[in-house]
């Protein structure tokens, strides 16, 4: 097992879901990951927080969830604006479970600049 050494005076170094200890995803592997969410029938919602409160319970949300959007290139729009309105925050796509009532997908596709 490998240790990762994150600390709160490093904020480069902290992890913040599964995916943030393997390299960026493309723009290819945040479609498949998108089409994976609406295949599933979990409803879409995009959040984004800045990083130096990345630990925090609570981030932002951007506009409602998409409650039933299957469009994988709307999806993507709406997390792209997100981005391109709060460049400098984590952006985060979820996918809600309707029946779990529980987070079914998390994960950062758009990194932040760290302080």
């Amino acid at each position: 097992m490998q240790d990762y050494p994150s600390r709160l005076s490093d904020p480069a170094s902290r992890k913040f879901e599964t995916f943030s200890y393997l390299p960026a995803m493309t723009a290819d592997e945040i479609r498949k990951q998108v089409a994976y969410i609406v295949a599933q029938g979990w409803n879409p919602a995009v959040e984004h927080i800045e990083p130096q409160y990345l630990m925090d319970s609570y981030w932002y949300m951007w506009k409602l969830p998409m409650f039933g959007e299957t469009d994988v290139d709307r999806i993507l729009q709406e997390c792209e604006a997100c981005h391109q309105a709060n460049p400098d925050n984590h952006v985060r796509l979820i996918g809600y479970n309707n029946f779990t009532q529980s987070q079914g997908a998390s994960m950062v596709i758009f990194r932040g600049k760290t302080v």
